[in-house]
């Protein structure tokens, strides 16, 4: 099989890329590439990862343009002629080479009010709380968001409008006002009814097209404009 020509953005945000060549091989996926440079062609490359299997999220990564999970990406399917270009995520600061600074991603998640407020002790009952329940239908699905930052990246309101909370923060605040055992409601809907918040959602779904997990976080957001609508006809917020 032909080597892959690699390129791979190295420094910050004034940064380039530097090309590798790097050889082909069956089954390899992009994360394999780039621990390939890593331990072969340059140790001063700059990268996460972990688990390696499609569950921790963090060696997302954007991948000829798009943002990607590295680890489940095959460099089958996503080189084109032979080349795979390889860049840090979108929206983020650059730390250094593939890495990002995921401190304000994970800002806007408390901005959102993305915490878990209980009333109960850790001394009471464990809740339970019924999967036949109207509630729990509504977030199944959602509450699988392990905060890779992939959608975050793929946002295009997050590019225009820095401070839009996202599509991961919105989806766990519509996470949370579904969930009954929660009691700060209202306080959360609040602080999702901003300019920041879901009504700036151009529904464009490139965060439900590229999520890993196979969520949508736009109906989610959808979710939230309603509840939020709701919740000022009635006086609620």
């Amino acid at each position: 099989m032909e080597n892959l020509q690699v390129r791979i953005w190295r420094g910050k945000e004034n940064g380039d890329f530097q090309e590798f060549e790097v050889p082909r091989q069956e089954s390899q996926t992009v994360l394999d590439v780039v621990t390939y440079v890593q331990r072969k062609c340059d140790p001063t490359l700059s990268y996460r990862f972990a688990c390696r299997v499609g569950v921790c999220g963090s060696c997302a990564m954007t991948v000829n343009g798009v943002s990607r999970w590295t680890c489940r990406t095959h460099v089958d399917k996503v080189a084109e002629d032979n080349k795979v270009e390889i860049a840090p995520l979108r929206n983020l600061p650059v730390i250094k080479d593939l890495v990002t600074d995921m401190s304000e991603f994970f800002d806007k998640w408390a901005k959102a009010r993305g915490r878990f407020a209980g009333s109960t002790t850790r001394k009471a009952e464990f809740a339970q709380v019924s999967p036949e329940s109207k509630e729990r239908k509504r977030v199944d699905a959602g509450i699988e968001c392990i905060g890779c930052g992939v959608c975050y990246s793929a946002c295009d309101v997050v590019t225009w409008n820095k401070d839009y909370l996202g599509p991961a923060a919105l989806n766990r605040a519509w996470t949370l006002i579904n969930d009954v055992r929660d009691t700060e409601r209202a306080e959360r809907l609040a602080a999702v009814a901003g300019d920041a918040g879901c009504h700036a959602c151009h529904t464009h779904l490139n965060c439900t097209e590229r999520c890993p997990k196979g969520l949508s976080p736009t109906a989610g957001i959808a979710g939230l404009k309603r509840a939020v609508l709701a919740a000022t006809l009635s006086g609620e917020i």
